[in-house]
């Protein structure tokens, strides 16, 4: 994504405009769904780096030229002190009642004395510490006193569904919909005008609407962040396939921060290592010689799933390497399973080369921030919320640039559950392989990998323009690293690759079938063994007999649970078809059908199921299960055909021509009939015989990628067409019920196209929505087409769809004359 350049305008840091490149978030260090730091807004200085959920998980970065120190990354955090806790910071009971109660219920004089007492929190979580609570309704008080009535207070609330929160009486929230994990909510000065040293009451009533139910809530009091350094100014940053590059302007030195997540999909080794570089390289600007110190820091929240939990910090040296390493106290390892968490067990780690004679902390962030400016020894940071800091002395630095590396690497001991045995990353299937072992080898090979790096980032971002354009290639080189950052890799006690996925801020599933399948092109392209990954589970899942439905399974679980499908509803055409187009793409990209061969039983029987069921689907879901449940969808109907006609194709390159034959022609009279029974004038319905409907027939690509050719390019071009007058600004609406979209279902289908000026007319609105979405969160799959909000999900897998039209070039090559 190298010149999506836009004028910023006037950044907070300095007093002029910039041209950089823009995206909805920054990749900062990107290896799993736990480990996956990225920065929101457009200056890497202006906010404080998140966690791919918005969970602060802050990197720092300070650079003192002759004296004067400069902030280029990240901000200190605000924190924020329990004055009523919530029950991850401390045990506490309310009184409730699931019955509706009088009306005066929330006022301060309310008797409660007729209400239960209940541990907190409130969840249908059999495991959890505290109430059970199942019922539609619950109403809770909470009593407290309040020393300083000055203080800055917020509500620190998660809730699971609808809520009404009222303080002294005064509603302070009220909001329609969930939040499980805890938000700070400033609480309105009406409210704590009414507050009092004694008898203050906060009054909650939360519903039970649908799925989970949750109820956690107190009060803190806000220690605002203290950034003591001057901002550097910010005059670019570049996006490539696996880094994300910064240019400063410090005073008199330019410095240039680069942080590289070397995930090459050639070597799986290199690819499980979870280690990112994080590497500035400083020079004078002025001819002239300066002092000049850099510092890197992490915080310790990195470690935790909530910055309450307690951890243990140490200093040590490995190899060559000087270390500093955190960690929670508790070691929940595989405790917790869920969507919007992050890792609270195993050990974060930053390093730096001890030949450098680094100076480290372990101390707040301010603490960090003051000993390097002013020269002093660091406090020590207590127990919580710890910032591991770096510095380092580069000397006199004049035009010739000099380069300081940081490595932050993160050991999660063990990273998965499969079927109740639980296993650790595919790098540490070599017995003898330590952290500290992959640090040291981490930074030995530094320039080695760098190069492979820098080649991929120039061979990727060729390729994608040959295939689909400068704008094109900018959005895969965006995809990229969150494609597979979305993933986990290890080996099954099989002995069997497992590149297992999670469903980020979508439902928290494992190894999803229908993410698989829009993530699949990426992994096509550059390493179809990672997409075998994401299908041994499912296959074993039926194979093994856990699973006995005749179709395929949804999930394997919720992360990083891999035990069995949680999802309470199949998606038997969706899931059937998607394994076995997928199985014929391998076939395709490896020129031999092994491995389907080595399912086959499986994929008859599923292939027989699309037989029976598939042409003219029944009411249920399909992918796009956010729209609700569809009979007669013709978009699925595309994808039985599709499954169907990728199984002829693997039996006729196993020689069973009869099989071939007999599915080949059944896959021919489908389409034949799609035709006549989807045909809505000037374009193909959303549902059979549904007249003045549309939808976009993704699902058809594979027949111009595998050169099924059971659609005539008419077919193609009467749909392309008729899409071209439904645009709105920010893409193509995925159908006629609503206005939101898909991103990497509009580039599938663009694909469908037959010149590049349709093509780039699909395009160019998901350039518009990757650079001027006002939603900075990593990239949503999911947006509305008319604002360019996001809808929801983010971070999710599936942006490796966006590689289908390199991998239709790669498939199906053009001749050099029809390349871009």
């Amino acid at each position: 994504m190298r010149k999506l350049a836009t004028t910023l305008g006037i950044l907070g840091v300095c007093s002029g405009a910039i041209a950089q490149q823009k995206a909805p978030a920054y990749p900062l260090i990107t290896h799993d769904p736990y480990f996956s730091i990225w920065s929101a807004t457009d200056a890497l200085n202006n906010s404080t780096t998140n966690h791919w959920t918005g969970a602060k998980q802050s990197l720092i970065g300070l650079v003192k030229v002759d004296g004067t120190t400069y902030q280029v990354l990240g901000q200190n955090e605000t924190h924020y002190n329990a004055i009523l806790p919530t029950s991850d910071e401390n045990d506490y009971q309310v009184k409730y009642t699931e019955s509706t109660p009088a009306t005066d219920w929330m006022l301060n004089d309310f008797n409660d004395k007729a209400w239960k007492n209940g541990k907190a929190p409130f969840s249908d979580d059999e495991t959890s510490k505290g109430t059970l609570w199942r019922s539609h309704d619950l109403y809770t008080r909470r009593t407290f006193n309040l020393a300083d009535l000055n203080t800055n207070l917020f509500l620190k609330i998660g809730h699971d569904d609808n809520v009404v929160v009222y303080l002294n009486g005064e509603q302070i929230y009220k909001h329609k919909g969930w939040h499980n994990d805890c938000r700070y909510i400033p609480i309105p000065d009406a409210a704590k005008s009414k507050l009092k040293n004694k008898g203050n009451v906060l009054a909650i009533h939360v519903e039970n609407t649908a799925g989970g139910a949750f109820l956690d809530a107190g009060i803190s009091a806000e220690v605002p962040a203290i950034n003591l350094a001057e901002k550097g100014i910010q005059r670019n940053v570049e996006i490539n396939a696996t880094q994300t590059k910064y240019t400063f302007n410090c005073g008199k030195v330019d410095v240039s921060l680069t942080f590289t997540s070397p995930l090459l999909m050639d070597d799986l080794m290199l690819l499980s290592r979870p280690v990112s570089y994080i590497s500035y390289s400083v020079a004078a600007n002025d001819n002239a010689s300066h002092e000049v110190e850099v510092l890197f820091g992490a915080s310790s929240n990195i470690s935790v799933n909530t910055p309450s939990q307690p951890v243990t910090a140490s200093k040590y040296t490995t190899g060559a390497l000087s270390v500093l390493k955190a960690g929670s106290v508790e070691q929940p390892v595989l405790k917790k399973k869920g969507d919007n968490l992050r890792i609270d067990w195993g050990y974060m780690y930053v390093a730096t080369p001890s030949a450098t004679n680094p100076t480290q902390y372990i101390s707040t962030a301010e603490g960090a921030e003051d000993a390097f400016i002013n020269n002093k020894k660091a406090p020590a940071g207590g127990k919580k919320q710890l910032m591991l800091a770096t510095a380092v002395k580069l000397g006199k630095v004049d035009a010739t640039a000099k380069e300081q590396l940081f490595l932050l690497g993160y050991d999660d001991l063990y990273a998965l559950q499969y079927f109740h045995t639980n296993l650790k990353a595919w790098w540490k299937e070599d017995p003898t392989q330590t952290i500290d072992k992959q640090l040291n080898a981490a930074f030995n090979d530094y320039s080695k990998i760098l190069s492979k790096c820098e080649q991929f980032n120039q061979q990727l971002y060729k390729d994608a323009v040959a295939a689909g354009g400068e704008k094109y290639a900018q959005l895969c080189e965006l995809a990229y690293r969150q494609a597979i950052s979305a993933h986990k890799l290890a080996k099954s006690p099989q002995g069997e690759i497992l590149f297992l996925s999670k469903e980020n801020f979508s439902n928290g599933c494992i190894n999803t079938v229908d993410v698989t399948y829009p993530s699949a092109p990426l992994f096509l392209l550059y390493n179809p063994e990672l997409l075998k990954g994401m299908m041994n589970g499912i296959f074993y899942f039926s194979e093994s007999g856990n699973f006995k439905e005749p179709y395929a399974a949804h999930d394997l679980g919720t992360y990083p649970l891999a035990n069995g499908q949680v999802y309470g509803e199949g998606m038997p055409v969706e899931e059937s078809g998607n394994m076995l187009v997928l199985a014929g793409a391998i076939a395709r990209a490896e020129g031999h059908a092994d491995y389907a061969k080595k399912h086959w039983n499986t994929l008859t029987t599923w292939a027989e199921y699309l037989m029976k069921e598939g042409f003219d689907p029944a009411n249920q879901l399909c992918t796009d299960d956010f729209a609700g449940h569809l009979a007669r969808n013709t978009n699925l109907s595309l994808k039985a055909i599709a499954g169907i006609r990728s199984y002829a194709m693997l039996a006729r390159m196993q020689g069973l021509g009869a099989v071939a034959d007999k599915y080949e022609g059944a896959a021919k009279e489908m389409a034949a009939n799609w035709v006549k029974l989807a045909n809505d004038g000037d374009h193909f319905s959303l549902a059979f015989e549904s007249k003045n409907t549309w939808s976009q027939k993704y699902n058809m690509v594979w027949d111009k990628v595998l050169n099924f050719n059971l659609f005539t390019p008419e077919v193609y071009k009467k749909e392309i067409n008729y899409y071209l007058t439904r645009q709105e600004n920010y893409g193509l609406p995925l159908d006629s019920r609503k206005t939101y979209t898909k991103s990497d279902w509009i580039m599938w289908t663009a694909v469908l196209t037959d010149n590049n000026n349709d093509f780039d007319a699909l395009i160019n609105p998901l350039y518009r929505y990757a650079t001027e979405t006002p939603t900075r969160v990593p990239l949503s799959d999911w947006h509305e087409t008319t604002n360019g909000k996001m809808v929801g999900f983010q971070a999710r897998s599936v942006v490796g769809g966006y590689f289908m039209k390199m991998l239709q070039a790669k498939f199906n090559p053009l001749p050099a004359s029809a390349k871009r």
